[in-house]
């Protein structure tokens, strides 16, 4: 059978109605066949991609047999049944294809303005042709008069070829509130279940509320993490007791601190999920995911919602306040993965996450945004801090943060600095209510009617001077009373010298995360007497400061007091390092001064020198251990020594990377045995405890000698 490029085109046309592409423009061809016989003409068919071909069914009153046609072959012989018996004639089909406009495909969002604002419709939308393909077209907007509120459309259109379609945006107008509308957010972070003021705090909230209800401010009360860990009640009751207060005190909203997954490593997060799952309040985190975690699934929802259920996590949460939409989010210090035990959970940048997140909110029309944070107000800038937050995301008002222990009597203020971030529009405010519940953050704001925060005002209220709430001292007393009777518990030792714990503060420098102290120096000859009992080789304990929770007080030691200065039951272990590692690992200690860091070190067995002038990872100067009898040998960098540490310290948490590559190269030792109880045993050999800081660690920056 003869093939003719015309048919073959026509046969390709008429099966492009099925599923072919069409070809672009107007086409017209022809039908012909070879056969020498008389030609008949019928009519010009049109089509468009999607519509039906119809072909007739006679011709002059006799009928048409059209041969079948697929994407590949249209027959040219069709046959013609007349009073001559049947007779095969060609028939010429001419078939216009035209490229149709179809339909505009892209929707238009619904708008929400002022009726001092124009509505802002998008110039060009996507549009279906006939041919499949799908086209940026310019559209063209009817005028809708916005002057008065209401639902209002607007119509678009396109025209092509004599083909109209259109589309339709949706407008709501709402009233010009030019008022100005007022927050107040009351505050705590790192309480670490310190309940014993917990009744006082609840006095506290409540006093604040009834005041601002008052006065007709609305107010909400957040928490900015670390709950978990760092006294007896979290011991024995594993954030439970604190879960029962915060629910009775009404929270509205909690962040994730790094010590919420303390537990991760020995209960793979069950005491989380448990306190999540019970909460009467929604969790929020923009940079945890959860996903990995089995315990948390269905409690997770990466999304910003205006409807939080109660025990679970999300993105943000939109908060709608006296006709005002406020949108909160929430940040956790990527450190969590150093400095805690968070096994499967994960942890984004805080500074991506944060711009995502109020991208969202922006694209919500919200304009009042909170950040609750647990990275730190002035925490190691090469991971995370609240000021650098606040420097590189425009968009946050207001950062409500814990994890350094802040002390910040009133908001700092940051400023909008062009040179440090051209794209910030807006200053933004940060505030921290310190530690263990001993103030309640009070930070009242006005913004203006396009959310511009106008004003603010805020202080640390002193919890302790409160009197205690009569239904939270109700439901702490079955806690306490059983906490009362550990704490009781004394160990036949008297504390001669009280042991200080020290943080710093704006009347304080010193710190045991920055300096030498007389109980971490006690704690770590505990720790090396025992494990030289279980591997004579060990030569040094060192002890992270982070871990060192609460100071000891003069008079007869007890239980309780060590629990509470030891509570997160790390087990005893040796690490074997070169003497080039120890370094390493001290320059690691050292490197953030004056700044405090969880990873510095106490230490026991050897001296440290380091000049806290020089760059970091360039300042030990000297270090050598106290052998037998009071003499100081100098580390070799070359030799191999055996240090006792807690098991936390040795994966290499807190940074300490020496302790790390040891880890993973096997040279190391878990020895089953609990800090506090190593603690308990020392101090139970010597019966008396006056112990003093001395010289272990020595900052010999020439600046400082002599003063």
């Amino acid at each position: 059978m003869y093939k003719s490029k015309p048919l073959y085109a026509a046969a390709v046309a008429v099966a492009l109605t099925t599923s072919a592409i069409v070809p672009a423009a107007q086409t017209t061809v022809s039908a012909a066949t070879h056969v020498k016989v008389k030609t008949v003409k019928l009519k010009s068919l049109t089509f468009t991609k999607g519509e039906p071909v119809k072909l007739p069914a006679t011709y002059k009153g006799e009928k048409i047999s059209w041969g079948a046609y697929n994407k590949h072959i249209f027959n040219r012989y069709q046959t013609v049944h007349g009073t001559y018996g049947k007779k095969k004639l060609p028939i010429e089909v001419k078939i216009h294809v035209e490229n149709y406009v179809i339909k505009i495909i892209e929707s238009v969002k619904e708008q929400v303005i002022s009726v001092d604002q124009k509505p802002v419709l998008p110039k060009k939308l996507a549009v279906l042709y006939a041919n499949g393909k799908v086209y940026d077209k310019e559209i063209k907007w009817s005028k809708v008069d916005t002057s008065e509120s209401g639902t209002y459309y607007a119509t678009g259109s396109l025209t092509h070829k004599g083909k109209t379609v259109t589309t339709k945006a949706k407008i709501i107008v709402r009233d010009i509130n030019t008022d100005d509308f007022s927050l107040a957010l009351l505050h705590t972070n790192d309480t670490h279940a310190s309940l014993d003021n917990a009744p006082k705090r609840a006095t506290a909230i409540k006093e604040r509320r009834a005041a601002y209800r008052a006065e007709g401010t609305p107010s909400l009360l957040l928490d900015a993490g670390d709950v978990f860990s760092g006294s007896l009640y979290f011991n024995e009751f594993k954030g439970q007791a604190d879960l029962k207060l915060m629910n009775y005190m009404k929270y509205d909203m909690m962040t994730f601190g790094n010590h919420e997954f303390d537990l991760g490593a020995k209960d793979q997060g069950a005491a989380l999920q448990a306190f999540v799952a019970g909460a009467d309040f929604p969790f929020i985190t923009a940079n945890v995911d959860f996903s990995k975690n089995p315990l948390f699934n269905g409690m997770q929802k990466k999304t910003i919602t205006s409807g939080p259920e109660d025990g679970r996590i999300y993105q943000g949460v939109i908060k709608k306040i006296n006709g005002e939409e406020v949108g909160f989010f929430g940040l956790t210090t990527e450190e969590t993965v150093d400095i805690s035990s968070p096994g499967t959970v994960a942890f984004s940048n805080y500074i991506k996450s944060a711009q995502a997140t109020v991208d969202k909110f922006k694209a919500r029309g919200i304009n009042k945004i909170v950040a609750l944070t647990h990275i730190g107000y002035d925490d190691n800038p090469a991971v995370d801090n609240d000021q650098l937050l606040a420097q590189n995301v425009d968009g946050i008002d207001v950062i409500v943060g814990g994890h350094t222990h802040s002390k910040l009597l009133q908001p700092t203020y940051v400023p909008v600095d062009p040179e440090v971030n051209p794209k910030k529009t807006e200053p933004t405010i940060i505030v921290q209510a310190y530690q263990y519940s001993e103030f309640l953050g009070d930070v009242n704001m006005t913004f203006d009617y396009k959310g511009k925060l106008k004003s603010y005002k805020g202080s640390l209220i002193d919890v302790k001077a409160q009197a205690p709430d009569a239904g939270a001292a109700e439901i702490l007393k079955p806690y306490a009373d059983k906490i009362s009777a550990i704490k009781n518990q004394e160990i036949g030792v008297e504390v001669l010298t009280a042991l200080p714990n020290l943080r710093t503060n704006p009347d304080n420098t010193i710190s045991v995360r920055n300096s030498e102290t007389a109980l971490g120096n006690l704690i770590t000859d505990g720790m090396l007497a025992k494990a030289k009992t279980l591997n004579p080789d060990t030569v040094i304990a060192v002890q992270n400061s982070g871990g060192i929770r609460a100071a000891i007080d003069a008079g007869p030691l007890t239980t309780g007091e060590i629990l509470t200065t030891l509570p997160f039951g790390n087990t005893l272990a040796t690490v074997k390092l070169s003497g080039a590692e120890l370094k390493q690992l001290f320059e690691s200690s050292v490197g953030l001064f004056p700044l405090e860091n969880g990873g510095f070190l106490q230490v026991s067995g050897m001296k440290l020198e380091y000049d806290g002038s020089k760059a970091k990872g360039e300042r030990v100067t000297k270090m050598t251990i106290t052998k037998d009898g009071g003499v100081e040998e100098v580390v070799d960098p070359a030799k191999m020594y055996v240090v006792a540490t807690n098991a936390f310290s040795a994966t290499g948490a807190d940074g300490l990377t020496a302790f790390k590559t040891a880890y993973d190269d096997g040279r190391f030792t878990d020895l089953g045995l609990s800090d506090w109880e190593t603690f308990r045993d020392y101090a139970i050999s010597k019966k008396t405890i006056d112990y003093k800081i001395e010289g272990r660690i020595l900052n010999v920056d020439p600046a400082l000698q002599g003063k």
